[in-house]
């Protein structure tokens, strides 16, 4: 992807450099430029101005009190991600985890450095719940916090993070707690989404639930597996990231601040509150599985009721046609001049009885 910078229109390092000074860089920085959707300095809370390099922003840091990198990469490739790894110290099987990705979330502490692991999740609009093949999409968000750094690596489309960083730049009270106020942000952010996803998904719910008790009901239970599906999807991504959360908010790492924990607190109790309407919507997606299959076996039931009392009624007139059908010389009313209308009669007066019956017992 071209690497366009997250805010105030301006274009990041990797685009900048490689259409202005192409012929001067070493192959190996213009392909990490190509990953590299922003690149910046932070001081005192404040972003610096101009465009960095990753060895840049770490050599300018590191001149200074209280300031902090902040680089995004999307979907980097090992070559792309060794120099960033290499000047900032990323251990070589968290940067692996964070190149190839499909990883649960986690959290996994490196000597003077955090590997944190999170999945994101959107909403896909759709025009109903019975007719949609998927509902929600997921990515992945990975964050390598240092001291002095933080180097945020997103797989995805929709895991963007450049309304995240914007809001942040114009908080610098903020961001002076260091690169760990930038992790909770993101945690934040990506739980905010859990709620918004949880919400559309329990609205579904609401509307599939209206339309399975409905009489002559569409709905099948292939559908409702379908949106359960998406809710394992979704808890998935939300349940195996209680464990981190803990840590941080408990002290896992001398890196994240006292006066962060607290906030990581409140990200937990969010993500408690998603795993309690996961765990409802799961069930009562179970529970309206449950109540299908118990509908079609009673409509099932109730149309076998009805095509046993019509063989009934018919099994009459075959009884009596089969019986006057046998070729014997000898049988009552055979030569009897009422006899053919009679047996008709019969038949009928027979059939119109075992109608009434079986309509005063609801079979028809």
């Amino acid at each position: 992807m071209s690497a366009i910078r997250s805010f105030g229109g301006f274009r990041g390092r990797g685009y900048g450099r490689e259409q202005q000074n192409a012929r001067r860089e070493p192959p190996a920085q213009a392909s990490l430029d190509a990953a590299v959707v922003d690149c910046a300095v932070y001081v005192d809370g404040e972003r610096m101005p101009g465009n960095w390099t990753h060895s840049e922003a770490i050599t300018e840091t590191r001149t200074r009190q209280d300031a902090f990198v902040w680089i995004g990469l999307h979907e980097p490739s090992d070559s792309q991600i060794q120099g960033i790894a290499e000047a900032y110290g990323l251990h070589e099987l968290a940067v692996e985890d964070a190149v190839h990705a499909h990883q649960r979330p986690k959290l996994d502490r490196y000597e003077d450095m955090l590997f944190m692991v999170l999945k994101t999740v959107r909403y896909i609009e759709h025009d109903s719940p019975t007719t949609a093949n998927e509902i929600v999409e997921t990515g992945q968000l990975m964050a390598f916090l240092g001291k002095d750094f933080i180097v945020t690596v997103r797989h995805g489309q929709h895991s963007g993070l450049a309304d995240l960083r914007h809001h942040l730049d114009g908080d610098p009270e903020r961001l002076r707690a260091g690169p760990a106020a930038v992790l909770h942000a993101i945690a934040d952010n990506v739980v905010d989404h859990y709620l918004d996803v949880s919400e559309r998904i329990e609205e579904d719910i609401d509307e599939l639930e209206d339309q399975v008790f409905e009489p002559r009901s569409p709905v099948t239970a292939e559908q409702i597996y379908l949106m359960k599906r998406e809710v394992l999807e979704l808890r998935r991504a939300v349940l195996p990231l209680a464990t981190p959360l803990r840590r941080l908010a408990e002290g896992y790492s001398r890196l994240i601040p006292d006066e962060i924990r607290s906030y990581f607190r409140d990200v937990d109790d969010h993500l408690t509150t998603v795993s309690e309407r996961i765990g409802s919507a799961n069930e009562l997606l179970t529970t309206l599985v449950d109540a299908t299959v118990a509908k079609i076996s009673l409509q099932q039931n109730i149309d076998m009721r009805k095509i046993t009392a019509w063989a009934a009624m018919f099994a009459v007139p075959t009884a009596i046609t089969g019986i006057y059908g046998m070729n014997f010389d000898v049988m009552p009313e055979l030569n009897w001049t009422y006899g053919y209308p009679a047996v008709l009669l019969g038949i009928a007066l027979i059939c119109y009885l075992l109608f009434r019956i079986f309509r005063r017992n609801h079979w028809l």
